[in-house]
Parts: C-alpha cells; sequence; structure tokens
C-alpha cells in the first residue's frame, strides 16, 4: 500500500511540477498553447460545420418528397384506397392524397386560365399522390418510386432526386476531408510538442546527467517530460474549445436571421458533450505521445561524461 501511495504521489509531483513550469515562462508557454489550439481548432471547426450541413439536411426532409399521378379514369375512393396501401409500407411516412377537382380548383384560381380551362370540357387533371419516404433525404428513393410505378393505377411517378444525392455525396466528401485534415493537423500537434519537449531536454541537459549519475532510471527521467506534454496538449485543446465557441457565437445570429429569410428556425449548435470530450481527450493524447517520442529519442543521448 505504500508503495502504491508512493507511486502516485511522484506522478502527482511531476504533474504538479510541468504545471509549475509552464507558469514560470508564460509567454513562452502561451505562445506554444496558442499553435497547439489553432491547430486542434481548425478540425473542430470544420467538424462544427460539417454537423451543422447534417443538420440542416436533415431538416430538409420534404424534399425528398415524390409525386404520383394516376390515371384518369381511377375514382377518388380508389385513389384514397392505393394511398392507405402505399401508405402501409415500412418506408412510407405518409401519403398526401390530392383530389382532382380540389387541384383544379386551386390551378384555375393561381393560373389566370380560367376561360381556356372552361373550354375544355372537363378536368384534365388526375387524383395526384404525394409520397413522404420515411427517412426524408436518407431513403432509397428510387426504389421505392419504382414500387410505386409498377402498380396498376399509377400513370405516372415524378421523382427529382439527383440534387439530393449530390448533397449526400458532397456530405460525405466533406466528413472524411475533416478526417484527412483531423490526422494531418493532429501530427501538426504532436510535432510541435515533440520539439518543445527537445528543447527543454536540451535547457535541462546538466540535470538530467546528473540524475542518471545518482541512479535515475530513463522512465524516472522521462516522466516530467510527458506530463509537461500532457499539459501543453490539454491546455491546447481547452483554448481550441473556447474558439470554437467564440466562433459559434459571432456567427449565429447571422445565421439564425438569414434562416429567418427561409421561415426556419435553425440555429447553430456547437460540439458534442461527446466530440468535446473527445477534443480534450485527442489534445493530451498527442501532447502525451509527442513528449514521449521526443523524450525517447533525445534522453539517450545524453548520458554523464
Amino acid at each position: 500500500m505504500d508503495a502504491l501511495k508512493h507511486y502516485f504521489g511522484l506522478h502527482r509531483a511531476n504533474l504538479v511540477g510541468a504545471i509549475r513550469r509552464l507558469a514560470s515562462q508564460p509567454f513562452a508557454s502561451l505562445l506554444t498553447i496558442l499553435v497547439i489550439a489553432t491547430a486542434l481548432a481548425l478540425p473542430a471547426g470544420l467538424r462544427v460545420a460539417v454537423n451543422n450541413a447534417d443538420a440542416v439536411s436533415d431538416s430538409w426532409q420534404g424534399a425528398a418528397d415524390f409525386t404520383v399521378y394516376l390515371k384518369l379514369d381511377v375514382s377518388e375512393e380508389t385513389a384514397r384506397r392505393v394511398a392507405h396501401a402505399i401508405e402501409l409500407r415500412a418506408d412510407v411516412a405518409r401519403v398526401t392524397v390530392i383530389d382532382r377537382d380540389a387541384a383544379l380548383a386551386e390551378f384555375r384560381s393561381r393560373s389566370g386560365f380560367g376561360e381556356a380551362l372552361d373550354a375544355l370540357g372537363g378536368n384534365p387533371l388526375p387524383h395526384t399522390l404525394v409520397v413522404s419516404p420515411a427517412s426524408g433525404i436518407a431513403a432509397d428513393v428510387e426504389t421505392l418510386a419504382d414500387a410505386v410505378a409498377a402498380l396498376p393505377e399509377t400513370e405516372l411517378v415524378q421523382v427529382d432526386t439527383a440534387w439530393v444525392a449530390r448533397l449526400r455525396a458532397m456530405l460525405v466528401l466533406a466528413g472524411r476531408l475533416v478526417d484527412f485534415a483531423t490526422v494531418l493537423l493532429g501530427l501538426a500537434v504532436a510535432i510541435v510538442i515533440g520539439n518543445t519537449i527537445r528543447l527543454e531536454i536540451n535547457n535541462r541537459s546538466v540535470e538530467i546527467e546528473v540524475t542518471k549519475l545518482v541512479g535515475g532510471t530513463d522512465g524516472f527521467i522521462r516522466r516530467p517530460f510527458l506530463y509537461l506534454g500532457l499539459c501543453y496538449g490539454l491546455a491546447g485543446a481547452v483554448l481550441a474549445l473556447g474558439v470554437v465557441a467564440l466562433g459559434l457565437l459571432l456567427l449565429g445570429p447571422p445565421v439564425r436571421a438569414l434562416a429567418a429569410l427561409y421561415g426556419s428556425g435553425f440555429a447553430l449548435t456547437g460540439l458534442s458533450l461527446r466530440e468535446s470530450g473527445a477534443l480534450l481527450a485527442g489534445g493530451s493524447f498527442l501532447g502525451w505521445a509527442g513528449a514521449g517520442l521526443a523524450a525517447a529519442r533525445h534522453l539517450r543521448a545524453i548520458e554523464p561524461k
């Protein structure tokens, strides 16, 4: 039990020492943390942008709706029966029936071709169904439309899903680009912290030589530098979260104003709790890993003369 307390005591002392080390040189520490925060804030901000784009696309559930024109000889009762049968499908959220007489009256009032329609001597419009897929733009609209088109009462199915497919493809591509940028900038963070730890090791080379002379192991000597790298990474991640939050605060009002012009209540959302935790953990890990790689390489080069 005493050995365990001593072990954790050493770790606590190393952590406190790392924090004091950062505080003892505030300007240099702040510059390093700002560089780390910038590298971490960029992929985090891009992730927020992609998440909000996903949220906007999810709100366009009606964009995947398609229209089914029934044959002219189909009665209203039959049209409602067909609509009910389609609505029973698992991949359909709802089906709206547009009565041909109501559609003609609306077209007459809006088109201004009332006299021309009277000359036709009858209603040229069929009963129409508006089908809403259950999964919105994420649904397999083409398959559903083909199944509806195969019904004997169907005359024509009008589907416009090409732009929906393009939107989904662009969002997937944007997500991959964000992942790629995250990996590259994560490596940059590890390199920056590793270089900072290398300078720290060089500045303390005499202290390291003395520690090795009195029997200090590489693991014992390495531990304070690992905690120093962890503190750099964690501080940079915390500052990156602040930068993202500030960006959302500045962009939130104009985005809400723009959404209101389109009759939408959309508002920007930040990183989720899980994503924020991942950013903090990732920054800490990159700091620890960068410090570990630098310490493992440069401590071997320092030996007592």
